[in-house]
């Protein structure tokens, strides 16, 4: 009895031990198999000089602009590599045949409107279809017509005061025009109302000014916290603190545009759609007053921040490079000669389809000074393959398109201010995403969805700007390309010029 026992104890542990054994010894196989798969995995290669737990980070938050850091660095380890920040790896994409491949794959914006889903689907769908769509431009074009008029007029007007003092050329520092004359077009089409005169500004506009260069300011600032989140609560050098600032400032004076707004419906709710924060209160009727407020207030926003610092920019930069190559300005005056006149005043957007060399320009300002050079950092959602090199889950993802748009492979003499090349050898090349050698508004789901009005914006501020004055450096020297660090790309020093009228003296009494 007790040797049977004895027999069926061992046969039982048997059974159960030998299958356990089995499966501990297969799943160990598997585990060292699925190891070494991974391991034989092509990785893109990693830059060289990451530090101890920050990595690359202290590149990207250099004085220099980390679309150049980014650009040396791929001179040397190709044009997809690897970097290290904090405890994120970020894969860097500088060739267009590589970075169609990168804008296709599945990706979660890490830095834009809101995570992609639903929310951000719903609003960007909003946006492009109530706010930004051809119908709805076409019925605000004599608001930036207009806009664009009464600060030409301006500028006219404050020559016409220096004059009277004997003073023939007016200094006058063309990054804060172009700043004002789109920051009113916007808020015009926005909110219905525009800030006063630069030379006649109160001390709120002002305030209120500096928090909006503030913010993307900050925004385009790589802290360390970035790359090691928990880091975020000890607010090292006081950059949330800051934010939250001015977050708050800026929402504080979009909060009493939404209350205007309201208070203009309750009112007169047949005309309370003539701008887009109208728009979205009527069409945001039906949703929780508190989340239809948010919605309304961030897009407002979002829509100023993007469009004012942008446009700006692309337009200091095509002033810079037109001064400095005298010859294309010379082009664009005589283009304007023929298809508006010199005894026209304003060049409306009906003449500006006409203006070939100018959109030409503008497509070259583009080319060499995309205003966001590097796309927004994405992040994988899922595992993918870029160019045969394996992207894990997680990774952020990011786009140098300076250094795209600057490729030899691509163009001739890629450095060099060429329009011509436009209406050339890259006629048939657009900038709306579908060129991958040429995606300044980036291309995809992502993609600027205010594409049609920044272009309806850099053209007619650009063509009536070069149609009403001439324009000298002072003392005859050429400007300053620097680029200033940022998420955008800023000129890093003023553009101080001499304006003169370019018209004849009776063509600006005129209301043509």
């Amino acid at each position: 009895m007790d040797s049977f026992h004895s027999v069926t104890t061992t046969s039982t542990i048997a059974i159960i031990c030998v299958p356990l054994l089995l499966f501990l010894f297969s799943f160990l196989w598997i585990s060292k198999a699925i190891s070494r798969s991974k391991n034989q995995r092509k990785t893109a290669p990693e830059a060289g000089g990451a530090w101890p737990v920050i990595g690359h980070l202290r590149l990207l938050a250099g004085r220099q602009p980390p679309h150049i850091s980014l650009a040396n660095m791929a001179d040397k380890y190709g044009t997809i590599f690897t970097i290290k920040l904090g405890v994120r790896r970020a894969l860097v994409v500088s060739s267009s045949e590589h970075g169609n491949l990168g804008i296709q794959q599945r990706v979660n914006a890490m830095i834009a409107f809101a995570p992609y889903g639903p929310y951000w689907r719903q609003v960007r769908k909003f946006i492009t279809i109530e706010l930004l769509s051809n119908h709805r431009l076409d019925s605000l074009k004599h608001v930036r017509e207009s806009e664009i008029k009464t600060s030409l007029q301006q500028l006219y007007e404050l020559w016409n005061r220096k004059r009277s003092s004997g003073i023939d050329k007016v200094l006058v520092e063309m990054k804060t025009w172009f700043k004002d004359v789109t920051l009113n077009v916007i808020l015009r089409i926005i909110i219905g109302k525009r800030i006063s005169d630069s030379y006649e500004r109160d001390d709120e506009t002002l305030k209120w000014k500096k928090s909006l260069d503030n913010f993307m300011e900050m925004s385009g600032k790589f802290n360390v916290s970035d790359a090691l989140p928990f880091l975020r609560w000890f607010d090292i050098g006081g950059d949330e603190k800051f934010m939250r600032k001015i977050v708050e400032e800026l929402d504080r004076v979009v909060e009493v545009w939404l209350r205007e707004h309201k208070q203009k419906r309750v009112q007169d709710e047949a005309n309370s759609e003539k701008d887009f924060m109208g728009v979205m209160l009527s069409h945001l009727r039906d949703v929780e007053e508190h989340e239809a407020d948010i919605i309304n207030k961030a897009t407002s926003l979002d829509l100023i921040l993007a469009g004012e610092d942008t446009t700006a920019i692309t337009l200091t930069w095509a002033l810079s490079l037109l001064l400095n190559n005298r010859d294309a300005l010379n082009k664009i005056q005589q283009e304007l000669n023929t298809h508006v006149g010199q005894d026209k005043l304003f060049a409306a957007e009906s003449d500006t389809k006409n203006l070939v060399y100018l959109q030409s320009v503008i497509k070259e300002t583009l080319r060499l000074y995309p205003a966001a050079p590097l796309s927004l950092v994405h992040e994988a959602i899922q595992e993918c393959t870029i160019n045969g090199y394996h992207v894990s889950a997680g990774t952020w993802l990011i786009l140098n398109l300076q250094k795209i748009q600057r490729d030899p492979r691509v163009w001739e003499n890629p450095f060099e201010f060429r329009p011509e090349r436009f209406m050339t050898t890259h006629k048939d090349v657009d900038v709306r995403g579908q060129n991958f050698e040429l995606i300044p508004f980036s291309s995809g789901r992502r993609m600027c969805p205010g594409i049609s009005f920044a272009l309806q914006i850099l053209q007619l501020t650009l063509a009536n700007l070069l149609h009403w004055f001439e324009f000298e450096t002072p003392s005859g020297e050429a400007i300053d390309m620097r680029e200033a660090a940022g998420l955008t790309s800023s000129k890093a020093t003023p553009l101080n010029v001499h304006i003169t009228p370019r018209l004849p003296a009776f063509v600006y009494d005129s209301t043509s």
